[in-house]
């Protein structure tokens, strides 16, 4: 129920329409205040631009300012270029592994080796191996905002493995231009083509890297269509978009300012540092400096000790300067808020590029381990995100499934279709001892199983049985005995006792006889 007020009742009493209106238009404006604050329109944020548009509209507008501003930054800032770092070599590290799996160990192990000798020659630059070429991808997509492989077939001359090859490109090798609404062949949306049903039917690209300065005007404007199923294209989805942007995005801007307030620190420095006294009014007796023209005609200013004027400060000079007597130092200004200003700004940019402050500026200095595992825990999480929702069913599964259909080809395998495990590199701990106690406890309760807890360590769990069995035969035909060997030691390193069904000497029962009676008896 509306309340009226004085107002509203004196101006009911001469015009009612009037204020029923009052009363309606006030009501409306409390249920509006009741909404999302965010929505309010006010001095404050009527500046506030916020287009209703689509992630593509979007990235096209912005996509090519952002990848060549981050680019700049990785280049030349240090805090850019160790962001990147830490992300691929924490999504990537050692590259992430696949295995194959179909359920006959021979079978599998005779495609894992043929996977393994493929890895080693796969790019066709020569340059890297499939794990060098998951790094370059997942570097690219984190900084340029796309990771982008190119399947190359090869002739029945070739030399390796199976007729394949990798080749990586960067994301401006896309022909952006190439753009079309929905038709009957299909539509295009930043150089990337779809059929009717919206499925990506082909890739435009140029046939060399747009920027290169070598190249002819004619490979950098003439783009040609290269088939979806010969590209694996890696990008983050935050909303329904065709290509992505760089991780740091967010926090271009904070980067620039916090490199050109660090160059303008040096810079003050550097003046104040160019001056370390003047020595004022000095007479004619003094001895210092020279005369000029044969008597002393230098106006009031700043002399050096040969007599010349001063127009350039160098660090550590002493000048002189004509009119008093008294010798004044100069004393460089203290900047206290530096430090705390630029802490202020990594933690910003951190966050921006979502790692943990520590592993972005290296700052140890009030990091226990508590908060590191805290912090590593939720990047740990976000890291496994990445993995098994971008890297591996955007890069890694296109790849493999190309090498399979090149080794079928080349009959080399019975069938296309095999099932593949991946395992993504081990986290490194803080803690491996603490790390490894709780994993051990999780598989003695039954909450883990001891193949899901080798594998998280980065290792095929078959591969590790028959290192372990290769490894005891091996010990067993030596006759030694290692404290870590638990067939023969307790935990704590004392030797088992024996057992007495391993002994070759059946044991009587004790009938009270004498080893001579039982002798004879026997």
């Amino acid at each position: 129920m509306a309340k009226l007020n004085f107002i509203d009742r004196a101006i009911g009493y001469v015009a009612p329409g009037v204020a029923a209106r009052r009363v309606r238009n006030r009501i409306a404006l409390d249920f509006l205040a009741r909404g999302y604050g965010g929505a309010n329109h006010g001095r404050l944020n009527n500046s506030w631009r916020t287009p209703n548009s689509s992630a593509d509209t979007e990235i096209a507008q912005a996509a090519p300012w952002l990848r060549d501003r981050m680019r700049d930054l990785v280049r030349n800032n240090p805090h850019a270029a160790n962001a990147v770092a830490q992300l691929v070599s924490h999504i990537v590290g050692d590259g992430i592994v696949p295995r194959a799996k179909t359920g006959n160990a021979r079978r599998d192990k005779k495609i894992n080796k043929l996977f393994e000798k493929f890895s080693k020659e796969c790019d066709a630059g020569g340059k890297l191996d499939f794990y060098g070429i998951q790094d370059l991808v997942v570097r690219g997509m984190i900084e340029s905002g796309d990771g982008l492989v190119q399947r190359v077939m090869l002739g029945q001359n070739h030399k390796g493995a199976v007729p394949l090859k990798l080749k990586v490109i960067e994301t401006d090798q896309i022909d952006s231009t190439r753009a079309w609404a929905r038709r009957e062949d299909g539509s295009a949306v930043q150089g990337i083509g779809f059929d009717r049903n919206g499925k990506r039917s082909h890739y435009w690209l140029f046939d060399e890297h747009p920027g290169n300065s070598h190249i002819n005007s004619i490979s950098a404007t003439i783009s040609r269509p290269v088939p979806a199923k010969d590209i694996a294209h890696a990008y983050e989805l935050q909303r329904v978009s065709v290509r992505g942007v760089p991780w740091g995005s967010p926090v271009i801007a904070s980067l620039y300012s916090l490199g050109t307030y660090e160059e303008a620190e040096i810079v003050r420095k550097k003046i104040e540092s160019c001056l370390v006294g003047v020595l004022v009014g000095a007479d004619d007796d003094d001895g210092i400096g020279v005369e000029l023209d044969g008597g002393d005609r230098r106006p009031a200013g700043v002399y050096d000790a040969d007599g010349f004027v001063v127009e350039k400060f160098e660090p550590g000079m002493f000048a002189v300067a004509k009119g008093g007597k008294d010798i004044k130092f100069n004393s460089p200004a203290a900047t206290g808020s530096y430090e705390a200003y630029k802490k202020s700004n990594l933690h910003t940019i951190a966050a921006g590029f979502r790692i943990p402050y520590a592993l972005l500026s290296g700052d140890l200095s009030q990091v226990n381990y508590s908060s590191t595992k805290v912090g590593m825990e939720a990047f740990k999480r976000l890291v496994s995100s990445v993995q098994w929702k971008i890297v591996i069913p955007m890069i890694c599964q296109p790849i493999w499934e190309w090498f399979c259909e090149a080794a079928y080809l080349e009959r080399l395998i019975d069938t296309p279709d095999i099932d593949v495990e991946w395992t993504p590199p081990r986290f490194v701990s803080a803690d491996p001892k603490k790390d490894a106690e709780a994993t051990v406890a999780e598989v003695r309760a039954g909450l883990k199983s001891p193949q899901r807890a080798i594998a998280e360590t980065g290792y095929d769990p078959d591969e590790v049985i028959d290192d372990i069995e290769e490894w005891n035969a091996k010990l067993d035909a030596k006759g030694i005995v290692l404290d870590s060997d638990p067939r023969r030691t307790t935990k704590q390193g004392q030797a088992h006792p024996p057992d007495p069904s391993d002994s070759n000497e059946r044991e009587e029962p004790d009938d009270g006889k004498s080893e001579g009676q039982q002798a004879k008896a026997a």
